[in-house]
């Protein structure tokens, strides 16, 4: 199956990818180490998701009045814009692309020209859309890579965690986040015993917000 056809509904998308941010507000003292962020006020009334590995791939999802649009980049992909002698971006990324969505990726923080996948999904469209994009035989656009770490269990997440942050994380916990229990102060110390409870708070209020 294509991962296009594996993305959840945008509000879905969006809840998840919360999910995803607050845990690693709680896990994680510094932000620039944080592998999933979310800011809920990007702009006004729209929210920005991201992932970054730390090795130069990334992912941005926007949240928009006027849909959602993902940008993602894997820096060791064949049509990366840097595996390119004229150094552009490859054909057919971003040609069908809704310009009320497009234009959301020209904040200078996303670097818009970093890209070897977009998908996108107006209000009105029933399934997510992608460009007519051609890949090489044995090429990757590193799609299925980088979706991949939107964990959509709480098991994925707790193995995700012992590889990333090296540690053993109590799945009851984590699976009750991800049913959708607000983290409370218990929680916090249970996940991250040497966090400051009081700002990791602050933040998940901010979250929130």
């Amino acid at each position: 199956m294509n991962v296009i056809d594996t993305l959840p509904e945008p509000e879905k998308l969006k809840k998840l990818l919360k999910i995803l941010s607050s845990l690693n507000i709680v896990l994680c003292t510094e932000e620039w180490l944080r592998y999933h962020r979310f800011v809920s006020e990007f702009d006004k009334n729209v929210s920005l998701a991201s992932i970054d590995n730390g090795s130069g791939d990334d992912l941005f999802i926007i949240f928009a009045p006027q849909g959602t649009i993902i940008k993602g980049f894997d820096h060791e992909s064949e049509i990366s814009p840097y595996a390119r002698d004229e150094h552009e971006v490859w054909p057919g990324i971003y040609e069908e692309v809704p310009t009320s969505l497009l234009s959301f990726l020209e904040d200078e923080a996303i670097n818009k020209d970093d890209v070897t996948f977009c998908f996108w999904r107006e209000n009105n469209d029933l399934t997510w859309q992608k460009g007519k994009v051609e890949i090489p035989a044995g090429a990757e656009d590193g799609s299925d890579f980088l979706l991949g770490t939107i964990f959509g269990t709480a098991e994925d997440f707790v193995e995700f965690a012992e590889g990333y942050f090296e540690i053993t994380l109590p799945l009851e916990i984590i699976a009750k986040v991800y049913e959708g229990a607000a983290i409370t102060k218990e929680m916090i110390e249970a996940l991250n015993p040497d966090g400051d409870v009081e700002k990791i708070l602050r933040e998940l209020t901010e979250l929130d917000s």
